[in-house]
């Protein structure tokens, strides 16, 4: 174990060398520090994040390296502006196997870790999803091992795994929790009357998600099988909601890949025999959801046509989210018995001024329309799946702003008779 202020990253980095970092609340702060302040001695080095609230990724300080990413979220948003971000459409899942496969490549795994405990396993901690298999692949493992990372139950790095690890003891990123608006509060409501008892549920973080949990206090043994999860969780866990005790597989255990908050969530994972990490091999795999009945999954979009396709990813030349694990639990709620698959955004954009259901995407389609199940907007909820091109059509300007309604409903109709 060394000091953080005597890692020198020209003994163990190579010119070229494609580096993955964890993401998130798992981003390794301090290791990333060191590659802003020496990666530009080194040369020609790339590195990929899948996002980052740090906010350390500038256009200044990235430019040490030419950092990835598969979308603009978090503090990313600022990057994909000033073009310093190389953007990569792929889902959340997708990033291990590509990693194995050689396709996403990993001369250098940086991570953060938990101590270890008495058998030499470190606690991957905050975050888990493709962290082991950028671990199998590097040719050097570079761990900051934090002692304010608490041992989450899960995913374990043995100490033999890491090449060199870094002694740091500083707080993970945090994520607040989100200021929830009257929109947020309409939205949450309409989605609410999806979630009953016995439910189970994926969501993310934000106004919205966390408006949804708020409204849940009432239900009787929830479950949880997400890809990431807020402060939001542990409200339901300490009122007695969240139980998991009618889930198919798992009971009794939440299951997720990403611990996305404050302290107080990474207080209440610490040790915790009620949580698990997973990879994405199994938050995110079609046969682990589909075990699932009762699955309501909850995921955001920036705009919705008349078909019912989604794009979450890119608004006219701005890339503003991404692509992350949306796909695949859209399918998985929309399949599950009992369940339903919730696609949630404000009728409106820029105070109003911009519908958010449209006539046709001004970004790339992120969910298909054959996969769509639920639309919900403060305005209400568009059931689409089985239903006609001209019957989704009238649903989705059923709730839109009632400012955009006649001018949609014109265009939707002449899009049911040519039928796209």
């Amino acid at each position: 174990m060394i000091a953080a202020e005597a890692l020198d990253l020209s003994q163990v980095l190579r010119r070229g060398d494609r580096i993955v970092f964890g993401q998130a609340c798992g981003e390794p702060t301090t290791l990333v520090e060191a590659l802003i302040a020496q990666g530009a001695a080194i040369g020609d080095l790339g590195a990929f994040i899948a996002t980052s609230f740090s906010g350390l990724f500038t256009p200044e300080t990235a430019s040490a390296f030419r950092l990835s990413s598969m979308g603009a979220i978090g503090a990313l948003r600022s990057m994909t502006k000033a073009n310093a971000l190389d953007v990569i459409p792929v889902h959340v899942s997708q990033v291990a196997p590509l990693i194995a496969w050689g396709q996403m490549l990993c001369d250098v795994a940086m991570i953060q870790v938990s101590p270890a405990d008495a058998q030499g396993n470190h606690s991957c901690g905050l975050i888990s999803d493709y962290v082991r298999a950028a671990v199998d692949k590097a040719r050097v493992v570079i761990a900051e091992v934090n002692d304010q990372v608490p041992y989450v139950p899960g995913e374990l790095i043995p100490a033999s795994a890491i090449d060199v690890a870094v002694e740091v003891s500083r707080m993970p990123v945090e994520v607040p929790v989100a200021k929830i608006g009257a929109t947020d509060e309409a939205i949450a409501k309409f989605c609410a009357e999806y979630i009953g008892d016995g439910s189970v549920i994926q969501t993310g973080i934000g106004a919205v998600p966390d408006a949804i949990l708020r409204l849940l206090l009432d239900r009787k043994d929830l479950g949880i099988h997400s890809g990431m999860l807020g402060d939001g969780l542990v409200d339901l866990v300490e009122a007695g909601v969240v139980t998991n005790a009618r889930k198919e597989i798992d009971r009794g255990i939440s299951i997720n890949g990403a611990l996305i908050g404050t302290r107080r969530l990474f207080t209440w994972a610490a040790n915790n025999a009620a949580i698990r990490m997973t990879p994405t091999s199994y938050t995110h795999d079609a046969g682990v959801l589909g075990q699932l009945s009762r699955l309501v999954t909850i995921n955001s979009a920036l705009e919705v046509d008349l078909t019912g396709q989604v794009n979450a990813e890119q608004s006219g030349a701005s890339y503003l989210g991404g692509t992350g694990g949306q796909v695949d639990f859209v399918r998985a709620g929309a399949r599950s018995p009992g369940g339903a698959s919730l696609m949630v955004l404000s009728a409106t954009a820029k105070g109003g001024t911009i519908s958010k259901i449209v006539p046709q995407l001004s970004g790339p389609v992120t969910s298909a329309r054959t996969e769509v199940d639920v639309v919900v907007t403060e305005f209400g909820a568009a059931e689409l799946k089985g239903q006609s091109l001209a019957e989704r059509g009238r649903r989705l300007v059923a709730v839109a702003h009632p400012d955009f309604r006649e001018e949609l409903d014109r265009t939707a109709f002449d899009i049911a008779k040519r039928g796209f």
